[in-house]
């Protein structure tokens, strides 16, 4: 028992190292899209994937130190019990202490669970009640179709580009130079499309879910969204970005034989950006994509510029 005590004791300095090296390397993470060998989340995007990130520490030091508990406990049993050190096994049928206490035990610790998870549900689940911009998702086998819900009245579809890097190089290399993406770690290989979803920084933005064929799902890990999208229904989900990007993430409901080609992008960009691009992608969404990325460039290499 001397061995468990002194291993229980130890846990809290596992914990705080373990706790420490995540999200050290949760920050190394670039914030658009998934890394090689990655053991933690993307780095967060919005406040709701930071309180993600929390509950998933938090329930660490819980699930830690019971693993190790009972390990420590199985091995004392068999060592201390084995048949050579008990040639007469205990007759105790039952042990009204300890039974107390595997059961209130268990039960305490679901309830510390229970509550921030049922919290974070709930937050997650009821948008605020003036969003500042909705937007209509619709899955469809294999991409996604996006409808601004305001006065624009804008839609388009938003398609995976350069599938075709194996099997015909030069095509995917000339589709990606159609739609000016050919740096392949901006726009990554079947996570880059010719159209993302454009919102503003900083805004509540209400994302309505659907499907027109069979069930997808609508997730982006950097802002913590996962829904699904049922035909005949409508699901709601929000997110408020905190800082310009692009973002990817993909469905995340098997919908068949394509199911790994189809791809989400969110591009985040300032408010005035944002009111250019939708002007102008009332008229032509191509154009508008092309001339928001000529923008983007610019003020990045001002801002670079600056600050040498």
């Amino acid at each position: 028992m001397k061995l468990i005590i002194k291993a229980i004791g130890s846990i809290f300095a596992l914990m705080s190292m373990v706790g420490a090296a995540l999200l050290s390397i949760g920050g190394i993470a670039n914030a658009a899209k998934p890394e090689p060998w990655a053991i933690w989340h993307q780095e967060a995007g919005s406040a709701e994937m930071r309180w993600i990130e929390w509950f998933d520490l938090y329930t660490l030091w819980f699930i830690v130190p019971i693993v190790i508990f009972v390990l420590i406990l199985l091995i004392y049993v068999v060592v201390k019990f084995r048949a050579k050190a008990n040639p007469n096994p205990s007759k105790t049928s039952h042990h009204t202490p300890i039974e107390i206490i595997w059961t209130l035990g268990p039960v305490l610790i679901l309830v510390a669970l229970a509550i921030p998870s049922f919290q974070l549900l709930t937050h997650q689940l009821t948008p605020p009640a003036n969003p500042d911009l909705t937007v209509k998702a619709v899955g469809y086998q294999w991409y996604w179709g996006y409808e601004y819900q305001d006065e624009s009245e804008l839609s388009y579809e938003s398609v995976l580009i350069g599938r075709e890097k194996y099997s015909d190089p030069d095509a995917a290399k000339e589709e990606r130079a159609e739609y000016g993406k050919e740096d392949e770690e901006k726009y990554p290989y079947l996570l880059a499309v010719d159209n993302e979803l454009v919102v503003p920084v900083n805004k509540t933005i209400r994302v309505l879910v659907t499907a027109a064929d069979v069930i997808h799902d609508f997730a982006l890990p950097a802002f913590g969204l996962k829904i699904d999208a049922v035909p005949g229904r409508t699901n709601e989900t929000w997110f408020r970005a905190e800082k310009e990007g692009l973002y990817y993430g993909q469905c995340s409901e098997l919908c068949g034989k394509d199911h790994a080609f189809m791809p989400i992008a969110i591009r985040v960009v300032s408010e005035e950006q944002f009111a250019e691009w939708q002007k102008a992608a009332a008229e032509d969404v191509g154009e508008a994509n092309k001339a928001l990325m000529v923008s983007i460039d610019t003020t990045t290499k001002t801002i670079q510029t600056a600050g040498n």
